[in-house]
């Protein structure tokens, strides 16, 4: 079974939200990478991502995230992580962004 990551969109007023499901690694990471870059290009200034859903999160996830946290900041958006999986917090809690990033 080929493990997968699903990443949907939606805007509401000023806010966008993205929410991932399945896991976040070296063979998919590239997906949720663009669709961050797409968001901040289109200009959008509250961005959410949902990771309720994510059952792993590597490295390069958190690369991906980090990324994402300052490119935001370059532009005047905020960037921010809502409903965190167990897994999500506790990775992003070993690399302390959880605080950060967190809503």
């Amino acid at each position: 079974m080929k493990e997968t990551l699903e990443v949907t969109q939606t805007i509401d007023g000023v806010t966008c939200r993205i929410i991932a499901k399945g896991r976040i690694d070296a063979n998919n990471a590239e997906l949720l990478q663009n669709k961050l870059d797409e968001v901040l290009k289109d200009g959008q200034k509250s961005i959410i991502l949902n990771m309720a859903q994510i059952e792993y999160l590597s490295s390069i996830g958190v690369r991906i995230i980090l990324k994402t946290y300052k490119e935001a900041l370059k532009v005047t958006s905020t960037f921010k992580i809502e409903s965190p999986s167990k897994i999500v917090k506790n990775v992003l809690g070993m690399v302390a962004l959880k605080q950060l990033l967190v809503t």
